[in-house]
């Protein structure tokens, strides 16, 4: 890893005017993200985590500026790329790259795979047509696809082996970053540590940063570096992946990983104040901190005081009044 980081995002916002009526006149904002700010570095791994309507997906859009920040700056190698325009973004958006969640959904239907994994250096203009087919057929082999597959059509493939096809379009470009929105969700538990290795394995042969959202702590913990919780637009704890497990401030977070079925005989069942309530609109936030309408331990002054996200220890980074 190097020292500058390789994305910056600071004090980001992403909000959506909300708009309703005949005239369709505003009626508010949805604040998705809320201020957020972190630094990733090459070669590294940040987990994303919390609720469905956390933002999650929101930041990871918003960092490769597939949507506009309200506010705040957001850093590729330490060029800003905030206020750029399409054409500015164009060449940048070769060293970051997307893998959607449902493997289904993201591949064309109607075009033969080999020709998906080609495109993206056929539209960038990196080589021929017939160049783009050899690099892909390298790209097809590298995630564990046989090559027999290479002129077939999605729906001739499973789950897993279309996320794999997803991940080799992906690292066409050979970019820097990927945003892996979800990328195991919608599979089986045995095809998920598949793809979660293949992952940890082109990280650690190409020097990938990983910015990794996902709901099942477990994948999280075993791919990341450093974990970061968001809850309702802002993150709330940020720490290493094994410390923020063994020892978790924010009492969200420690909701989080109360939640986790525990498969073991004689295990006793765990209790989480998350089931006492479900996550506030993001239209409608509440005052201060926003998880006190929810927390067991909130203080008065959590009530209308915001906590900042400071460091209480190395490399921990925590937005609690408690701690």
């Amino acid at each position: 890893m190097t020292d500058a980081p390789l994305l910056e995002a600071i004090d980001v916002a992403t909000r959506f005017p909300v708009r309703r009526g005949l005239f369709a006149r505003g009626r508010g904002h949805v604040h998705a993200v809320d201020g957020v700010s972190f630094a990733l570095n090459a070669g590294e791994t940040i987990g994303l985590v919390g609720e469905s309507g956390s933002g999650k997906s929101t930041l990871g859009r918003t960092v490769l500026r597939l949507l506009a920040p309200s506010a705040g700056r957001i850093r590729l190698a330490g060029t800003d790329i905030t206020d750029l325009d399409e054409s500015a973004l164009r060449p940048l958006r070769r060293r970051m790259q997307l893998v959607f969640q449902d493997p289904y959904s993201s591949l064309n239907p109607r075009r033969r795979v080999g020709a998906s994994v080609a495109e993206p250096l056929i539209v960038h203009g990196l080589c021929s047509a017939v160049e783009a087919r050899e690099r892909a057929q390298a790209l097809f082999a590298r995630v564990g696809l046989r090559p027999e597959q290479f002129d077939a059509y999605p729906n001739e493939f499973s789950g897993g082996q279309r996320q794999r096809l997803a991940i080799a379009r992906a690292l066409a470009l050979a970019p820097d970053l990927i945003v892996a929105d979800e990328p195991v969700s919608a599979l089986d538990v045995s095809v998920r540590a598949q793809v979660i290795n293949l992952l940890i394995e082109l990280q650690e042969e190409r020097g990938l940063a990983y910015l990794f959202i996902a709901h099942d702590l477990a994948v999280v913990a075993h791919i990341s570096h450093r974990i970061a919780v968001m809850y309702l637009g802002r993150i709330v704890e940020l720490a290493e992946s094994a410390e923020l497990f063994a020892r978790p401030l924010h009492p969200y977070t420690q909701a989080l990983i109360e939640a986790v079925p525990v498969a073991r005989a004689g295990a006793a069942k765990r209790r989480t104040s998350l089931r006492e309530g479900e996550i506030p609109s993001p239209v409608d936030r509440p005052p201060g901190c926003h998880f006190h309408t929810r927390c067991p331990h909130a203080l008065p002054r959590c009530r209308s005081e915001a906590p900042a996200l400071r460091e209480v220890g190395p490399a921990r980074l925590v937005a609690c009044h408690l701690p």
